[in-house]
């Protein structure tokens, strides 16, 4: 049978495959949350503040999760009831709030990602080359929702000011950051790094070209 002519694509397998994946984390997560008393919308909350601690506005935090804004508003109710989350006031905008976990809500925020994970057992049995290849597919992936705004800016090496790529192109640590003004390697990028600071969107496409075609690095940009 000619499988390119059957509803049965790589696509459609792809598609499936993480499916399949989600529907074990989804099942993780409800796991975790109900044994930290709560819901899996407030503990995906909390992960995403803990992150953050200069806070987010609740449209930020929607944006981020994926879900509606009146949605988010029932999550953040309850968490600030829990005593889990606070509300301040927006600095920059006296009609808006920043959204921010308190200390017992880190401390929850913890114990969540502390907890068993089937998915992270499965990845952890994964030869090491398999394991840095899924990273490069992932930021490639999350990259593409970015650039067709399914998601807002991550804060990935690749999309980072201080990330130079090839910067040392016959080392082991291929790459370097100049926050840190240290070589990293492909298991080294991060998806989401608290130093991350969004280079210019032009500099950040001519980064990924040099990243994904393996061409000398940018010169470093000029401090703000």
């Amino acid at each position: 049978m000619d499988h390119a002519h059957t509803s049965d694509t790589l696509l459609a397998r792809l598609r499936d495959g993480f499916d399949r994946i989600a529907f074990v984390l989804r099942a993780d997560l409800w796991t975790a949350a109900g044994e930290a008393g709560l819901n899996p919308a407030q503990a995906q909350v909390l992960s995403l503040l803990a992150g953050r601690p200069a806070g987010l506005r609740p449209t930020e935090i929607a944006a981020h999760l994926a879900v509606s804004a009146a949605s988010m508003a029932d999550t953040l109710g309850a968490l600030v009831r829990k005593g889990l989350v606070q509300r301040d006031a927006d600095p920059g905008d006296a009609r808006a709030a920043i959204m921010r976990a308190t200390p017992d809500g880190l401390e929850a925020g913890a114990e969540i990602a502390r907890a068993a994970s089937q998915v992270a057992e499965a990845l952890e049995a994964l030869p090491s080359a398999a394991q840095e290849e899924l990273l490069l597919t992932q930021i490639a992936l999350i990259r593409q929702l970015q650039t067709a705004g399914a998601i807002p800016l991550q804060r990935m090496c690749v999309s980072c000011r201080h990330f130079r790529p090839h910067a040392h192109p016959r080392a082991a640590k291929t790459h370097h950051c100049a926050f840190v003004d240290a070589a990293i390697g492909g298991r080294d990028l991060r998806l989401d790094c608290g130093e991350h600071q969004a280079a210019d969107p032009a500099v950040q496409a001519a980064t990924w070209t040099r990243f994904t075609k393996g061409s000398p690095p940018l010169q470093a940009q000029p401090e703000s």
